[in-house]
């Protein structure tokens, strides 16, 4: 096999609780991670050297980027070539929506098939890990709990969501919400509890009463723009709305087509980046 094509879907969060801080300074979390239908488009193929390509300047191309550290450790622990990556970046940097986090998991997927690893789930996993708790959850993808910082996944079965994703034109640094968690010693809202009963029982509404994000207070503190997206997606007919992640990307759920397109046409001007996109089950996907 000589080159690889995959789709890496981005996530959001249906809820999420910061239950505190543990003593390796990680935050212990209880949430709801679901994959949506937006994705970037990678391509692997063998190479002498490694090397990544992507068409946004903005991507760092060296050690910070989660590509390139999945790449080496997968090189030195196996003792194999180089490859060629080329990125089409579609998820936005910085959102909240763990673009990242699914490019460094389909790198995993990908390299294991190029270069006959035969790697088991399990050792995926443990690899993943070391490159955060979002890369384990991206392997899989679908909808999971999450527990632990992230990595302790249990399965759950949602209807599929039809969703209106804003990110404004600002890049937040997840370090630094979490700090300033800390500082402001705030208790969890504690939404994954009955996130997790509204999507069990499977009925929308309740659903998107259910969502909620406790990063959000802190997030919105700093950048009111926020506040102003999930008050505009709701006054367009969205029945609920959250921030995913650390933000600041906020989506809508809707349930009316025509509310929702109405939306994405009057909102699509004034944010950076507005999107539709369907909940699915899957984190990433071969394609020819």
């Amino acid at each position: 096999m000589e080159k690889l094509n995959v789709k890496a879907y981005a996530k959001i969060n249906l809820s999420l609780d910061i239950l505190g801080k543990r003593k390796d300074g990680y935050h212990e979390i209880y949430t709801i991670m679901q994959s949506i239908d937006l994705c970037d488009i990678l391509e692997f193929e063998r190479n002498e050297e490694i090397k990544l390509i992507c068409d946004d300047e903005k991507v760092p191309k060296g050690e910070d980027n989660l590509i390139i550290k999945a790449v080496k450790i997968l090189k030195e622990r196996y003792e194999k070539e180089g490859v060629l990556i080329r990125l089409n970046k579609k998820i936005p940097l910085a959102a909240g929506l763990a673009g990242g986090s699914a490019d460094a998991a389909a790198t995993i997927v990908a390299l294991n098939k190029l270069w006959d690893l035969s790697l088991s789930e399990e050792e995926q996993k443990e690899i993943a890990l070391k490159l955060g708790a979002d890369v384990s959850f991206c392997l899989e993808g679908g909808t999971k709990i999450a527990r632990g910082v992230g990595e302790i996944l249990e399965d759950l079965k949602t209807p599929q969501l039809d969703l209106l994703i804003i990110k404004p034109d600002i890049e937040v640094s997840t370090k630094e919400i979490y700090q300033e968690w800390d500082k402001l010693n705030i208790k969890s809202q504690n939404c994954t509890a009955a996130a997790i009963q509204a999507v069990n029982k499977g009925n929308l509404y309740e659903i998107a009463k259910s969502i909620g994000n406790d990063l959000e207070i802190v997030t919105s503190s700093k950048f009111k723009v926020v506040q102003k997206i999930k008050s505009e997606l709701l006054k367009k007919g969205a029945l609920g709305c959250a921030m995913t992640g650390s933000g600041p990307t906020v989506y809508g759920i809707f349930d009316d087509p025509k509310k929702l397109e109405k939306a994405y046409v009057d909102l699509k001007e004034n944010y950076g980046f507005v999107a539709f996109a369907k909940t699915i089950g899957k984190g990433l996907e071969f394609y020819d």
